[in-house]
């Protein structure tokens, strides 16, 4: 397997996949070339012809990359989109049928992405009854509650994501998926970051919505995927033009969507580069545990994405701390991206039960394809000399680790 290249930054290390990831070298080679089919793709004239084209290749690898049919793909603008697509469609589809065939119930885990979260929440003034199923510590699905929830009233959509995006923890979906369709409710999987950190075959998993990003996996920013699997009904949430079979009106996004395509080349690589990243990530915190007293990490009990690291370490406030590695060059956060800047703990952190403290405390590191040993190396010497400088102003010592008088 070859070294995978990204575009190089002079600003210091990236360990911050999770958020989004940088662009391949061959992505940006590629692109003054993809730029040249600038046409609208609904026209019918040759210029419109060019970006057509381009488009149902990208569509062809992807559904190949990823286990399903050309037309079950629905280009949007990302995985927000996405998630709020599938929420909408199935919640407004219910509001047009008789009252008594109604399922006004969806039901999501207590740790799903904002875009989840938000979307459902929004529709409960519209009367939709939302049901959060709660998390172990390690961040696993209670299945158990997510029964009795189907059980207890009829369900339109159960949405679980396929792994958490602080803590990497791998939720249980296949079951999740077999419980929603014995109960007679659809499924959606929020996949945006197994994309290119776990093998996916969408026709083995069985789901009936999904959700992927593009800037996930080395591409440009500004393009999502929809998995709906054939004979799902997905209506528009964006009015307007007849693109992409109805299922999304606007002007698409060529050059983006292109630019997945050329990435859709390398899931073949999935399997072989997440255990690269999983030994990696291995190795990294087996040094953090030598090298930092009382650093414990959050969901390794359960099954996680391979490079995902989150890490709670006392005595150190997260943001404190991750704008003392930025200084140093590393690039980390505390939670997620969207969330930053929130005075707020992690809402996903608490709700796995951490204290206030705890999620204070926490720090997620993502590594990527082209993260290497040496970058850890030097990472985990600088967090272990960063945390040791922290403690010591805590605990009322000087720079020499004496007591300040």
């Amino acid at each position: 397997m070859q070294d995978f290249a990204t575009l190089p930054s002079k600003k210091g290390v990236y360990l911050d996949h999770n958020a989004t990831t940088p662009l391949s070298v061959e992505v940006a080679e590629k692109v003054p070339e993809l730029m040249m089919a600038w046409g609208n793709p609904s026209s019918i004239h040759q210029f419109g012809r060019g970006p057509k084209a381009v488009m149902r290749e990208a569509r062809k690898k992807l559904s190949q990359g990823l286990g399903c049919r050309d037309l079950e793909l629905v280009f949007t603008s990302g995985g927000s989109e996405s998630n709020t697509s599938v929420i909408r469609s199935v919640f407004d589809q219910q509001q047009l049928k008789p009252v008594a065939d109604q399922r006004i119930r969806m039901i999501s885990s207590s740790v799903e992405h904002p875009a989840v979260q938000q979307a459902m929440a929004d529709l409960v003034p519209h009367g939709l009854d939302w049901v959060q199923v709660p998390v172990s510590r390690g961040g696993q699905l209670d299945l158990e509650f997510l029964e009795k929830a189907l059980a207890e009233a009829p369900t339109a959509l159960v949405s679980v994501m396929f792994a958490n995006n602080e803590t990497g923890s791998i939720l249980p979906v296949e079951a999740a998926c077999r419980l929603a369709h014995e109960y007679g409710a659809l499924f959606h999987s929020d996949m945006v970051q197994a994309l290119g950190k776990v093998p996916v075959n969408l026709a083995d998993l069985g789901f009936d919505f999904a959700s992927f990003s593009a800037h996930k996996f080395y591409a440009l920013k500004g393009c999502g995927l929809l998995f709906s699997r054939t004979g799902m009904q997905l209506d528009s949430l964006i009015k307007g033009g007849r693109q992409e079979r109805g299922r999304r009106a606007g002007t698409e996004n060529a050059l983006a969507i292109a630019a997945f395509g050329v990435m859709a080349g390398h899931l073949h690589e999935v399997s072989e580069r997440a255990e690269t990243m999983r030994t990696l990530r291995d190795f990294m915190e087996q040094q953090m545990v030598q090298r930092i007293p009382e650093i414990t990490f959050n969901g390794h009990e359960v099954e996680r994405l391979p490079n995902c690291t989150s890490a709670i370490i006392p005595g150190v406030d997260g943001e404190t701390l991750l704008m003392n590695l930025d200084m140093k060059g590393f690039a980390v956060s505390t939670g997620a991206a969207c969330s930053s800047g929130s005075p707020e703990p992690s809402p996903t952190l608490l709700a796995m039960s951490l204290s206030r403290e705890e999620a204070q405390s926490s720090l997620r590191v993502g590594l990527g394809w082209s993260t290497t040993h040496a970058q850890v190396e030097q990472f985990v010497e600088a967090l272990e000399k960063t945390v040791v400088r922290l403690r010591s102003f805590q605990h009322g010592e000087n720079a020499y680790g004496e007591k300040a008088k």
